[in-house]
């Protein structure tokens, strides 16, 4: 809502001996509590009262005494300043904290950044994290992040690999429980294959010596998430990296098929970033990043033992 031309504000230094004299009861008390002089606080006070055109205390010797529109305009005074109070931007503890904008893909960030981020948390008490989602399938940097974790070539960005995955049928033990048992790779022709552009199946299908196209049916999914999702819902069999699929593997929702484990072409990465950050912010960045490299080398580890019985 646009403000009025016509309409004059009162300085919030102004607004604060107001509302601190009237609760103390003088000026010397506000003052105290303010870290001015009582001068101060009386000149201040004058000022708002010169500015709304009425007086907003009757004195009583040093005693203070809000007038009818003073208490009035106390109110009104005591609900701007605790809406203002409110704001987290405006209390020093948090003007004190570090701030890192970090940038990752749906899927690793659900299922590997945010479930390990209680560690950087404890660890780093006086850093604000903001986390936000980039787009999938958009090979794009974001604007005004600190922290980009892309997927993708890394090749092609200087990036710096954060997990080396391989790629893997899964499906659900009700689908395969449907479709009788999986002897060997040609077996899928049985099966519906889930389809997604971040994850093609003809790398899979040369590493099987299956001579295939393609799969040129059903939706594609353009987020490795939901692919993982569908097949945990038996709607077929998805090509998923281990990494991601960790929770559905160690619950059995998912089974890896087969011994066919050829390593992804694409990776998540750290992108490069400006450096154009104070020191102790990038000190901030380097400590995160360190801390992701180990959560994905943790990652990475349990992929692989948890696929290790696939048969």
């Amino acid at each position: 809502m646009p403000v009025r031309p016509d309409v004059r504000f009162p300085s919030i230094e102004g607004l604060r001996a107001f509302e601190a004299a009237a609760r103390l009861g003088t000026f010397e008390r506000a003052a105290d509590e303010l870290s001015v002089t009582a001068s101060a606080v009386s000149k201040r006070v004058a000022a708002v009262e010169e500015l709304v055109g009425a007086l907003l205390f009757s004195r009583s010797g040093k005693t203070l005494v809000p007038t009818p529109a003073g208490r009035e305009y106390l109110e009104q005074v005591r609900a701007a300043l605790g809406l203002l109070a409110a704001m987290p931007l405006h209390r020093r503890a948090v003007q004190r904290m570090t701030r890192l904008r970090v940038c990752a893909p749906p899927t690793f960030a659900r299922q590997i950044l945010v479930p390990a981020l209680d560690g950087f948390v404890a660890e780093h008490p006086d850093v604000e994290l903001e986390i936000v989602l980039s787009v999938p399938y958009l090979d794009a940097a974001s604007a005004d992040v600190d922290v980009e974790i892309r997927h993708g070539g890394p090749q092609h960005h200087g990036g710096d690999v954060l997990i080396r995955d391989v790629l893997l049928p899964m499906a659900a033990p009700a689908l395969l429980a449907q479709t009788g048992p999986l002897t060997r790779p040609a077996d899928l022709q049985r099966l519906r294959l889930l389809r997604t552009p971040l994850e093609p199946w003809t790398q899979w299908f040369a590493a099987a010596g299956l001579d295939w196209p393609e799969p040129a049916r059903g939706a594609r999914l353009v987020d490795l998430g939901l692919l993982l999702e569908a097949a945990v819902c038996g709607q077929g069999v998805a090509l998923g990296r281990p990494s991601l699929a960790r929770q559905w593997l160690r619950s059995g929702a998912l089974v890896a098929l087969f011994d066919v484990a050829p390593p992804s072409r694409t990776h998540y990465f750290l992108a490069p970033q400006p450096a154009s950050l104070s020191e102790t912010a990038r000190d901030v960045r380097a400590a995160f990043e360190n801390w992701l490299r180990a959560v994905c080398a943790g990652v990475e580890r349990e992929a692989a033992e948890l696929v290790s019985g696939a048969p």
